[in-house]
């Protein structure tokens, strides 16, 4: 694939060679952002897990101390008292058998992030098969299945960012955007970083975080020296 001239010019401040601090590495991945629009900054691990065993399968969801940048979208399948405590929440739609319908029947995707109660899981497992490829489906471990709906509205609202091991065992989430002050880029990414590290499973052996890059949206990556941090 030919690589764009910006791309390429971009590229050309980042030595592939060199682990940056982490410092160094936000402000390049700001100075590396080739696009016009605000881009994303995101960070990717590569750890040392075999995510075909079930205990090296990491998962699960946390609220960067400065948020995304983005406001997300969030849709409430929940009946009752959490129904009215959503609303409350200001999540963006309710609904219960309704909204799970509209989803069925309207292909309804508005949202960027559905939160359930438990009692309502049967009955959304009818769409599972539309919501699991497009990444959808709540669960338990991202805090999206909950009896406390404002709770979880609440922080999805203040940035909370989801992440899980692919197949090749990386980890990749957003740190916040490209217009951020380098500061806040650092705290999340230190969050970010931490969370990971806490995360390890008991049955890894040897170096769990292998590497770790920061890129923009489009940009290049830039490789970041894990003894930047405080481990």
């Amino acid at each position: 694939m030919k690589k764009g001239k910006k791309f390429v010019e971009a590229s050309k401040k980042v030595d592939k060679k060199i682990e940056y601090s982490k410092e160094e590495a936000i402000k390049l991945a700001k100075e590396t952002s080739i696009t016009k629009f605000d881009g994303t900054v995101e960070v990717a691990f590569k750890l040392n897990v075999d995510p075909k065993k079930a205990d090296q399968q990491l998962r699960g969801s946390l609220v960067l101390p400065n948020g995304t940048g983005k406001s997300k979208r969030v849709l409430v399948i929940a009946k009752g008292e959490q129904a009215e405590a959503a609303k409350k929440a200001k999540a963006d739609f309710v609904g219960d058998a309704d909204m799970i319908e509209k989803i069925e029947k309207e292909n309804f995707f508005d949202y960027d992030v559905i939160v359930a109660t438990p009692d309502m899981m049967p009955m959304l497992a009818k769409v599972g098969k539309v919501l699991g490829p497009k990444g959808l489906m709540p669960n338990p471990k991202t805090g999206t299945v909950t009896t406390n709906v404002a709770a979880a509205i609440d922080d999805i609202k203040k940035g909370m960012v989801e992440y899980k091991t692919d197949t090749f065992g990386n980890v990749h989430t957003i740190i916040g955007k490209t217009s951020f002050d380098d500061k806040k880029l650092v705290e999340n990414l230190t969050y970010v970083f931490n969370a990971i590290n806490k995360a390890k499973p008991q049955t890894v052996k040897g170096t769990y975080i292998q590497n770790m890059v920061v890129s923009s949206t489009m940009g290049p990556g830039i490789k970041v020296d894990k003894n930047s941090f405080d481990i």
